[in-house]
C-alpha cells in the first residue's frame, strides 16, 4: 500500500523537474466556449449567426470503469439575433445533433448513470428549438431566460463537468444570471432537463449551478491568484410525479472548493505555468439511486504555456466515495462498465497535450491527446466478479473546428 501512495507524487516531482505542465484547458477556452459579449453596432439589426462545431474523437479505455468508445459528428445551431434596446438580445433557431453513420437518435443527449433517460423514444434526426432573452440589468449584471450559456462558459472543473458534454449535450435551458465585477466572476443557473404533465411516466428533473472565481490578484499580474467555489444540485422528482417507492424522489450535489496560482513569465519557449488546486465533494441527499451516499475527491492540475498555441498538462486524481453528476467515469468511484461495481479510493495521473489556432475571429481549431494512468485499487462487486484491478493505461484524442459567421439581414445601429 506504501508504494502506490508515494508513487503519485515522485511522479509529479519528476515532472515539475523536467516541465511544468490544464488549469483551465485552452480548447475549452478558445473553441468551446460561446462568447458572451454582443458587437457594440447590432443595436435595431437583424442577423443571421451560424454556430457549427465539427468533431471527431476517440478514447480506448482499458479500465473497467468505462469502455471506450468514438464520436464522429457535428453540432450546428442556426439562429436569427436582434437587439431591440442596448441592453437586450433575443436569439431564435434550431439545435441540431448529428453522428456520422447514425440513422437513428434518442430523444436524450447523453446517459448518465442514474435510471431518469427522459424519453426514450427514437428519432431520424436530432432536432430542438433554441430561444435565448437576454437582459442586461447593469454593466456587471445580466440575466438570461430560455437556452442558456452553459457547457464550458460555466468554468467548471473536470471532475464536476466532463468536457465532452460540449459536443454532445442538449444547450441548457431555464435560467442563468452572470455576475461579472472587476474582480469576480458569479454564474449562477437553472437548468430545466425534464418537463413533466399530469400523468407522465418518467421524472422531472432539474439541475441547479454555481460557479464562482475572486480574482486575489489581477488576472494580468505577474502572478495572478485565485479562489474558486462550485456547486451542483440535482433534483429528479416532482409533486405531480407517477413515480413512487425509494425512487420517487432523488437529489444529488457536486461542490468543489480551490486556488489557483498562474505565472506569467513570457520568456522564450515558456510563457506561462499554472497550478490549481481543489477538494471536491458528493452526497446523496435523498434516494438510493447510486451505492455511495457520500464522498470526496482531491484534484491537483498543473499546465505549461508553451507557446500561444501549444500547451502541455499534467494532473494527478484521488478520491473516496465520490461520484459526479456530469464527469467522467474516471473522476468517480462507479464503474459504469460492472454494474453495481464501486472502487475503493481509487487513484489516477493524467498527462496531455493541446494545440490550438484561431484563423480568424470566427473559427478556431482544437487538437487534444490525454493519457489516464489508473493506479491500482480494490473493487467492491457485490456479483463477485472483481475485487481488484490492477494500473491501467487509457487514453483519448480528438480534433475540433468550430465555424462562427455572422451575416447581417435588416437594419442598422442607431
Amino acid at each position: 500500500m506504501r508504494l502506490y501512495i508515494l508513487r503519485p507524487a515522485a511522479w509529479l516531482i519528476l515532472l515539475l523537474t523536467v516541465v511544468t505542465p490544464s488549469v483551465w484547458a485552452q480548447i475549452n477556452e478558445q473553441v468551446f466556449t460561446t462568447d458572451t459579449t454582443r458587437p457594440s453596432d447590432d443595436l435595431h439589426r437583424l442577423s443571421l449567426e451560424f454556430d457549427n462545431l465539427s468533431f471527431f474523437r476517440n478514447v480506448e479505455s482499458a479500465t473497467l470503469a468505462a469502455k471506450g468508445y468514438t464520436l464522429p459528428g457535428f453540432r450546428l445551431q442556426v439562429r436569427a439575433a436582434y437587439r431591440p434596446a442596448e441592453r437586450v438580445t433575443v436569439e431564435a433557431g434550431l439545435h441540431t445533433l448529428w453522428f456520422w453513420g447514425a440513422n437513428r437518435y434518442p430523444a436524450f443527449a447523453y446517459n448518465d448513470i442514474a435510471v431518469w433517460r427522459g424519453e426514450s423514444s427514437c428519432h431520424h434526426v436530432h432536432l430542438l428549438p433554441f430561444f435565448r432573452a437576454r437582459a442586461a440589468l447593469s454593466p456587471q449584471v445580466d440575466i438570461i431566460l430560455g437556452d442558456l450559456y452553459g457547457g464550458a462558459n460555466h468554468r467548471l472543473i473536470e471532475p464536476l463537468y466532463n468536457p465532452e458534454l460540449n459536443l454532445l449535450a442538449d444547450p441548457e435551458a431555464g435560467l442563468q444570471i452572470l455576475y461579472h465585477p472587476r474582480h469576480a466572476q458569479l454564474d449562477v443557473w437553472l437548468n430545466w432537463e425534464s418537463f413533466i404533465y399530469k400523468l407522465d411516466t418518467h421524472q422531472e428533473a432539474f439541475t441547479f449551478g454555481l460557479s464562482s472565481r475572486l480574482h486575489i490578484t489581477p488576472p494580468d499580474a505577474p502572478l495572478h491568484l485565485y479562489a474558486l467555489a462550485q456547486g451542483l444540485a440535482q433534483h429528479r422528482g416532482g409533486e405531480i410525479d407517477t413515480i413512487s417507492g425509494d425512487q420517487a424522489v432523488q437529489t444529488m450535489l457536486n461542490g468543489a472548493l480551490g486556488a489557483g496560482l498562474e505565472w506569467h513569465i513570457r520568456r522564450g519557449v515558456l510563457r506561462r505555468l499554472a497550478l490549481e488546486y481543489s477538494l471536491t465533494g458528493y452526497y446523496q441527499h435523498a434516494g438510493n439511486l447510486w451505492p455511495v451516499k457520500r464522498g470526496y475527491g482531491r484534484y491537483l492540475d498543473l499546465r505549461a504555456d508553451l507557446s500561444p498555441s501549444f500547451y502541455l498538462r499534467a494532473a494527478y486524481w484521488q478520491c473516496d466515495g465520490f461520484v459526479s453528476l456530469f464527469g467522467h467515469p474516471y473522476f468517480g468511484v462507479i464503474s459504469t462498465y460492472l454494474d453495481g461495481a464501486v472502487y475503493r479510493r481509487p487513484q489516477m495521473l493524467r498527462f496531455g497535450a493541446e494545440y490550438t489556432r484561431h484563423f480568424s475571429r470566427d473559427c478556431s481549431l482544437g487538437i487534444d491527446f490525454d493519457a489516464f494512468h489508473r493506479l491500482a485499487a480494490p473493487i467492491t462487486d457485490p456479483a463477485g466478479r472483481y475485487d481488484f484491478e490492477g494500473p491501467r493505461f487509457s487514453y483519448s484524442f480528438g480534433v475540433y473546428l468550430r465555424f462562427r459567421p455572422t451575416f447581417p439581414l435588416k437594419g442598422s445601429a442607431r
